[in-house]
């Protein structure tokens, strides 16, 4: 399904001006995703730039978040032990150095943007994210970043539960499965249309001045 297409689905009023109650939660964009890894996701150099120039307009109103791997194989509560020894070349005591960082064109946002780490796929656990996104009065999160499956999927339902209206960037958005990411799409429209709506980097630029 073509962006341009799924960005339709679930789309904001046209025009409606976004304001200071507003923030941008950019998820997992970081080196090790982004590098020749296992878990590298091929879309995120195409969607790095859209998700540049957000963060750019409102670098004060950015919160990256990072995926901590285990530290080690096996480490880890329940199946998440079984996942770090799957993935053990993809914990802390065999990546190189610096792989969990954001990547540069990001990571020079820092500061006024600001950095949550978690070490499972959801924002919203053991973070203090909720806490800091209402000492800021936000009541709308923009979501981007990667991979829309998997820890973007995660950041927005917990952002549902917790009530915040969540505006997805359709093309400021990856995931390393075309299916699952437009899936995924197609299903924030059918079932969370009330809570979730769409838009493209250029759509949400224009409103939110």
């Amino acid at each position: 399904m073509k962006e341009a297409d799924i960005a339709k689905a679930g789309a904001s009023p046209e025009g409606e001006r976004l304001g200071a109650r507003c923030a941008h939660l950019c998820v997992d964009m970081q080196r090790l995703f982004a590098e020749d890894t296992e878990w590298r996701t091929p879309w995120m150099p195409r969607v790095l730039p859209r998700v540049t120039r957000i963060a750019e307009a409102h670098p004060e109103r950015t919160i990256f978040t990072r995926f901590i791997p285990a530290a080690r194989p096996g480490e880890g509560r329940g199946t998440w032990a079984a996942y770090s020894e799957r993935w053990a070349s993809m914990t802390l005591e065999r990546l190189a150095p610096g792989l969990v960082d954001l990547v540069p064109e990001l990571a020079r946002l820092v500061p006024p943007a600001t950095v949550i780490d978690k070490r499972v796929y959801s924002p919203w656990l053991d973070t203090g994210l909720d806490g800091l996104l209402r000492e800021r009065g936000v009541e709308t999160l923009i979501v981007t970043g990667a991979e829309t499956d998997v820890c973007v999927l995660g950041a927005v339902l917990g952002g549902v539960d917790l009530g915040y209206r969540i505006l997805l960037v359709t093309d400021a958005l990856c995931s390393s499965c075309d299916e699952a990411h437009d899936a995924l799409l197609l299903m924030y429209h059918a079932r969370y249309g009330q809570q979730v709506e769409t838009v493209t980097t250029d759509e949400l630029l224009a409103r939110w001045a």
